[in-house]
């Protein structure tokens, strides 16, 4: 019956439970990029919080990037996992609701840090005089704490709004995971509401990290070009290439996320899931840890202290 609310019963997971001869070669994979991942952001935690060279805003930013890049594919995988363990695709309505929370406080809390990622290299950069001054490690904090708390916040409202709806029963939800634009598409409710706060914030942040980002590397390419040394223009491209990249990787990936979620090609849209909560996350500490001249240096300093203790 249409009416029926889930809160009563469980929803259905369809993850991979129609594809059996690819669930175990799909959960290995899985399972190793995870690890890698887990391994990968650890290290730069690790080399942030250990070594004073970088004790700056713009490696506890990273740091914070790191964080979540081990907690959004830790929410987005764990139902996965366990389904495959155990070969049952349900999942409670309170777990699907925790998770839908879970993933997008983490996922629109790394937008928001990307952002301000972008403007700290861009007063690095353009403004290296004003930049102690500007943005210091105790603004750094005071920034990211904010982020975080506001993030979770607005996240609450969604989730509070995704409560009062009814589902179908039995629901089956075509994903890896539940997202919150597929519970609201799955109901059997009035959504009006329930959109407009999907639309809303979804413009208010894309739109701000987008002008914020995109303003923030015009200044950065131009102050560069007018770098009449080639050491020094090499230096300041290399400040901001590894976060343009991790900013081309992270929105691109969640474009198509969020496109494939109103098309009917299910295995397609379960391929870009896993890229953009799985694979992502991996790439941003490679993509660092091969372009950042300073964690490589902390690294091998690291490395050197480990292999010479006796």
């Amino acid at each position: 019956m249409m009416g029926n609310q889930t809160s009563q019963s469980e929803l259905i997971l369809l993850g991979l439970s129609d594809l059996k001869d690819f669930q175990v070669p799909v959960f290995l994979l899985i399972l190793l990029i995870y690890v890698a991942t887990l391994v990968g952001n650890l290290l730069i935690i690790f080399l942030v919080a250990s070594d004073l060279h970088l004790q700056t805003p713009m490696y506890l930013f990273l740091g914070n990037l790191s964080v979540l890049d081990i907690l959004i594919p830790s929410v987005s995988s764990s139902q996965f996992f366990f389904a495959i363990c155990t070969g049952k695709n349900q999942i409670s309505y309170s777990s699907c609701i925790t998770q839908v929370f879970f993933f997008t406080w983490f996922a629109s809390t790394e937008s928001s840090i990307l952002t301000v990622m972008s403007f700290d290299r861009y007063v690095a950069i353009c403004h290296p005089l004003q930049y102690r001054t500007m943005i210091n490690t105790h603004v750094c904090v005071q920034i990211a704490f904010f982020l975080w708390v506001y993030r979770f916040i607005f996240i609450l409202l969604h989730t509070l709004c995704l409560l009062r709806l009814a589902f179908p029963d039995p629901a089956t939800i075509p994903g890896l995971f539940c997202e919150l634009y597929q519970m609201i598409q799955l109901s059997c409710s009035d959504t009006f509401l329930n959109y407009l706060l999907f639309y809303l914030e979804s413009i208010i942040l894309g739109v701000t990290s987008f002008l914020v980002t995109f303003l923030s590397y015009v200044y950065i390419f131009k102050t560069i070009l007018k770098i009449t040394l080639k050491d020094g223009r090499r230096k300041a491209y290399s400040t901001c290439s590894s976060h343009l990249t991790v900013v081309f990787i992270f929105y691109g990936a969640g474009f198509f996320n969020y496109f494939q979620l109103k098309t009917k090609d299910f295995l397609a849209g379960r391929m870009i899931s896993v890229f953009y909560t799985v694979i992502t996350p991996l790439l941003n500490p490679i993509i660092y840890s091969l372009r950042n001249n300073d964690l490589k240096g902390a690294l091998r300093k690291t490395l050197s202290r480990i292999s010479s203790t006796p």
